[in-house]
């Protein structure tokens, strides 16, 4: 059972930049699609980006630009570089496979607070 762990949330003030990391456990995981997401209180949790083993990445629209997803599969970590960053990108952040449904056991997130 693979166990994931995300770290590196905080609060930030508008325009300033944050780097998310997430460690997983198990060694299926340097072989799958791994995605960050994120929930704000009270809306549905979303996929932010994705990371394919190879290195090949996709976006949501709302963090084009801004955002940078990165991986190193010899430390089982998957990295979410925010720059930019806006108050409508507080919410808790999290890394699971991409897509689902089959995902992983989610860990506890890291919360993003985006305020001045």
């Amino acid at each position: 059972q693979v166990q994931l762990v995300e770290s590196g949330g905080g609060l930030v003030q508008p325009g300033g930049s944050l780097r998310l990391s997430c460690a997983a456990s198990g060694t299926m995981f340097r072989w799958n699609t791994m995605g960050w997401y994120r929930q704000a209180p009270g809306k549905e949790r979303d996929l932010v980006a994705s990371i394919t083993y190879m290195g090949a990445t996709n976006y949501a629209d709302f963090v084009k630009g801004r955002f940078i997803i990165s991986r190193d599969n010899l430390k089982n970590t998957v990295y979410l570089q925010m720059n930019n960053l806006e108050p409508e990108d507080t919410a808790v952040y999290y890394c699971n496979l991409s897509p689902g449904p089959n995902y992983y056991s989610w860990g506890q997130g890291t919360q993003v607070t985006v305020s001045s």
